[in-house]
C-alpha cells in the first residue's frame, strides 16, 4: 500500500496557525426601560415626533475566550411643535461571544463592529415592541453601519492621541 505524502504530519502546519473560533453563545436583554412621562395628555395631541437616537457599544472580557458585547439604544421622542417628551425607550441588548485565535486590531474590530451588527436587529425589535406596548405608533429604527461607526471612532482616537503627543 502506497503512502499518501499530501496529508500534513501531526504537529506540522496544523499547529502553526491558531485555530480561529467564533460563536454566539447567548443573546439577552441586559437592561430595558420605557417612560411616557406626559401620558395620557400626550395621546390627546396630534403625534408629530422628533426622534433623538443615541447608540453606544461596549465590550467586556469575561474569560479567556469569552466576551460580552452590549449595544445600548436610547430613543427619546419629543413632540416636534411643543417639545414635550412623548416617550423615552432604552434597551441594552447583550450577547455572549466565544472568540479565540483573533487578537489585536482584528479582535477590537470584531468586538466593536461585527458583534454589534449581530445584536442590533434584536435591540431594534425590542425598542419597537416597547414603543408599541406604550401605545405609540411603531418606531422602526433604520439599520446601522457599525463598521463606519467603528472607523470613525478609531479616527477620533488617533486624532486625540496625535494631539496629546504635541
Amino acid at each position: 500500500m502506497a503512502e499518501d505524502n499530501n496529508t500534513p504530519q501531526a504537529g506540522a502546519a496544523a499547529d502553526e496557525k491558531p485555530q480561529l473560533k467564533f460563536s454566539l453563545q447567548r443573546i439577552y436583554v441586559k437592561d430595558i426601560s420605557f417612560e411616557a412621562p406626559n401620558s395620557p395628555s400626550v395621546f390627546k395631541q396630534s403625534f408629530k415626533p422628533k426622534v433623538n437616537l443615541d447608540l453606544n457599544t461596549t465590550s467586556t472580557k469575561i474569560a479567556d475566550d469569552q466576551y460580552e458585547v452590549v449595544v445600548k439604544v436610547t430613543a427619546q421622542v419629543n413632540d416636534n411643535e411643543t417639545g414635550t417628551t412623548s416617550f423615552l425607550a432604552e434597551v441594552e441588548q447583550a450577547g455572549l461571544f466565544r472568540i479565540a485565535g483573533i487578537e489585536g486590531a482584528q479582535l477590537d474590530q470584531t468586538l466593536g463592529a461585527f458583534c454589534p451588527n449581530l445584536l442590533f436587529p434584536y435591540a431594534r425589535e425590542c425598542v419597537d415592541n416597547l414603543v408599541n406596548r406604550g401605545g405609540f405608533p411603531p418606531l422602526m429604527l433604520a439599520p446601522v453601519n457599525f463598521e463606519a461607526m467603528y472607523a470613525q471612532r478609531k479616527q477620533r482616537e488617533a486624532k486625540q492621541a496625535e494631539e496629546n503627543t504635541h
